[in-house]
């Protein structure tokens, strides 16, 4: 449910694995385009989807008889679009989120937005995590990923579901270490975008990174999350890659930021959702309620929401008073 990138590139996965699959495009010029000449025009010009793939604009076409429903949209219009599809939702299918994101207002994961508007159990909702670079995965180019669920067996289907030779999921109980090490690493990357476009090097690359994944681990512990969580795919894999990569909407947004534009310009210039941008007051008000210490994520929201200069960020950043490596929230 969602044709962007990552809904159209994970819709090819689930075909590659043999999964029977329907992507909903919410124009119907789009899906047409999905299920004919096979290419997103809109968001993967030039690449030839699996001929497998169907695609249709009516919802109640492409939920009717699923038993598994994955949802791929801007994180802050999920709620939205949950009320319209819930009276469509077949019963018992599992509930797939593959976004990465803290709603506004409410500041709660993705999959926790699902359970609240559909009344679905825990057991019945699961979560896709880790380095998941659409514009590589849709050239079938390898890469690892976590999918996870509270139960065994709704993991395991979805595992099975989307598991290909150049997709392997790994399974993971911690749906709240998986949805916050995807949701928190976008702010980080805008960070490291803002060091990028302002000429630092890789040193402080590095230390964003670094010193980001201790943010998230210490908010994820503060949540109930397990710490080892954040040193697999979806907390370090997932990091390394959105800080990395040129492919990266957060990172490409905090260069945008870097290099004078404003956030109105910024977000402009953006064709896709960086996700990070929305989810960076959310997650600080997360760490405030539960009395975590996250001074990259607080600069970030400070350029996002109070117009702080980016200049000014990095040496508040680089001004903080000196710290052991690891202290707790």
């Amino acid at each position: 449910m969602g044709s962007g990138s990552w809904g159209t590139t994970f819709a090819q996965v689930l075909c590659d694995a043999g999964t029977d699959t329907v992507l909903y495009a919410r124009r119907p010029q789009l899906a047409k385009a999905l299920a004919g000449p096979h290419e997103n025009p809109d968001y993967l010009p030039g690449i030839e989807l699996t001929p497998a793939l169907d695609a249709t604009s009516d919802p109640a076409e492409a939920l009717d008889g699923a038993d598994l429903v994955a949802f791929a949209v801007p994180a802050q219009s999920l709620r939205a679009n949950l009320r319209e599809w819930v009276p469509l939702l077949p019963p018992g299918a599992l509930l797939v989120s593959l976004m990465k994101g803290i709603e506004l207002g409410s500041s709660l994961r993705m999959s926790e937005v699902i359970a609240e508007v559909t009344g679905a159990a825990p057991e019945r909702i699961a979560v896709v995590a880790g380095p998941n670079l659409a514009g590589e995965i849709v050239r079938r180019e390898f890469t690892a990923a976590v999918v996870a669920c509270v139960a065994a067996d709704g993991a395991l289907a979805l595992q099975g579901a989307c598991h290909t030779p150049y997709f392997r999921p790994y399974t993971n109980a911690d749906v709240t270490g998986c949805e916050l090490g995807g949701a928190v690493k976008n702010v980080i990357a805008i960070a490291v975008g803002i060091a990028m476009a302002m000429g630092l090097g890789d040193n402080t690359r590095a230390t964003l990174i670094t010193r980001g994944l201790a943010e998230i681990a210490r908010l994820g512990s503060a949540l109930g999350a397990q710490t080892q969580t954040f040193a697999g795919l979806a907390g370090m894999g997932d990091l390394v890659a959105t800080c990395s990569s040129p492919l990266s909407r957060n990172r490409t947004f905090g260069e945008y930021l870097g290099r004078g534009m404003t956030v109105a310009g910024a977000s402009a210039a953006m064709n896709q959702t960086a996700e990070g941008v929305a989810s960076s007051g959310p997650v600080l008000e997360l760490a405030r309620a539960h009395q975590v210490e996250m001074p990259i994520t607080e600069v970030v929201e400070a350029v996002m929401r109070d117009g702080l200069p980016v200049a000014q960020a990095a040496s508040m950043l680089a001004s903080r008073s000196a710290k052991p490596e690891w202290y707790g929230p």
